[in-house]
């Protein structure tokens, strides 16, 4: 493991990401990546070197925010600079890869590594913090809080998932809520009890000053 590579990857990552206003900002990084290794260490795994590159680099591709190309160019630029040897490499590519949510639309995990990666993303995805990232995230896609004209989506491909009609409020029925039960790991399904408990409550009070019942 060699941490001054770690240590450039933040300063670059800090410096790229620090003003991100969706809520996949430069701090998200790295609460996904304090939030792996304590899942790591719950699932009794030691080696962690991958996962924490994985859960700071699992944005830099994303659709969300880059072209296709454009994002495996950027990955791949970084990840030239890290001397791993070609099956480490392969292992955090397909971590990088497979960890989205994509509408439910996501790809099938072939290592713990990447359970434990895409729980730590997903538990930063509710709760207090997936709130406030929910709707920052609306905002600057242009969606509404809530509008009660909408239903909310069952079944939507990945195109409808990302540009659809639907407001912030509406993708906590549409995704967040279900995010316990997709769960993967003994630890990751513990830490996100709470904060899915939490969730209910919010909506319960949002609800309640919606329609005017306090």
């Amino acid at each position: 493991m060699d941490r001054r590579e770690l240590d450039q990857i933040i300063d670059y990552l800090k410096r790229e990401y620090i003003g991100e206003s969706t809520g996949h900002d430069w701090y998200h990084l790295d609460r996904v990546r304090r939030q792996a290794l304590e899942i790591a260490r719950g699932e009794q795994v030691s080696h962690t070197y991958i996962i924490e590159l994985a859960a700071l680099l699992h944005d830099v591709p994303d659709e969300k925010f880059v072209e296709e190309e454009e994002g495996k160019r950027k990955l791949d630029l970084i990840l030239s600079n890290l001397s791993l040897d070609e099956s480490e490499m392969t292992l955090l590519k397909s971590i990088i890869y497979s960890i989205s949510y994509k509408g439910g639309h996501e790809a099938a995990l072939t290592s713990l590594e990447a359970e434990i990666v895409r729980d730590a993303d997903r538990l930063d995805a509710i709760g207090a913090i997936g709130i406030a990232r929910t709707f920052a995230y609306g905002g600057k896609k242009g969606r509404p809080l809530y509008n009660p004209e909408y239903s909310v989506r069952t079944e939507m491909t990945l195109e409808e998932y990302r540009n659809g009609d639907s407001s912030s409020l509406h993708h906590f029925h549409e995704k967040l809520l279900k995010l316990k039960d997709l769960m993967c790991t003994d630890t990751g399904k513990a830490l996100a009890e709470e904060r899915h408990e939490f969730m209910i409550r919010f909506l319960e009070q949002f609800n309640k000053e919606w329609t005017g019942q306090e």
